[in-house]
């Protein structure tokens, strides 16, 4: 049995276009776009908080050493740190540096939902679509009785159909979204450990701001 046995452009544009066709009608734009740049993510290793703890720390030090304003000069390539130092600086309470991480975490986590519901769609979409290219597939052979040589075709996309949607629901499709839900709840536990160190900073140079603040008065 060859590989070519098995493949059938027919069937493959009604599966593979259809999910796709699906996906476009059900999904807005920026949801899909979101959904295609998260593929990017899934050969990487799981997401750590190690490395920002330490620039944190690191940041603490020259806070304590050169004062809480001299953070305003470091460069930090982490958004959530980089607004939670900000916050810090501008003389932000521990609450207030803890609600504001929290709610970038929340969009963050909405935005993974949203790309990982695209794939978890298709996976849902790809056997109806395959069973519609089973019917489609099946009236064709039906209509093509009088021609033998039409019938074998149908037949193709009839069965082909059916096979294109199981595989691309449950081979590509639903691995993808288990694959970026489980790298996104990694992201969030992780990333949680990132409020009480900057929590911890925001209260110990806040007094330091305050009393700045009133002495410039």
């Amino acid at each position: 049995m060859q590989v070519a046995t098995f493949l059938d452009p027919v069937a493959l544009a009604l599966v593979g276009g259809g999910t796709m066709l699906a996906a476009l009608l059900r999904t807005p734009a920026h949801d899909l776009v979101r959904s295609v740049k998260a593929l990017r993510t899934l050969p990487r290793h799981p997401f750590t908080a190690e490395p920002l703890l330490h620039q944190i720390a690191a940041q603490g030090r020259i806070a304590h050493r050169h004062g809480v304003m001299a953070l305003d000069r470091s460069v930090i390539t982490d958004p959530d740190v980089a607004a939670g130092l900000a916050a810090v600086v501008d003389g932000a309470t521990p609450a207030g540096v803890a609600a504001l991480l929290s709610h970038r975490s929340h969009k963050r986590m909405e935005r993974h939902a949203a790309a990982a519901d695209v794939w978890a769609a298709a996976a849902e979409t790809a056997p109806a679509m395959g069973m519609i290219g089973t019917l489609i597939g099946l009236a064709a052979m039906f209509a093509s009785m009088t021609d033998p040589a039409a019938i074998g075709g149908a037949m193709a996309v009839a069965l082909l159909a059916t096979l294109y949607g199981a595989l691309l629901a449950n081979l590509v499709a639903l691995p993808i979204a288990h694959r970026l839900r489980a790298a996104a709840r990694t992201e969030a536990f992780e990333r949680a450990r990132l409020a009480e160190p900057l929590a911890a900073l925001a209260h110990r140079e806040a007094p330091k701001s305050l009393s700045g603040t009133r002495i410039a008065a």
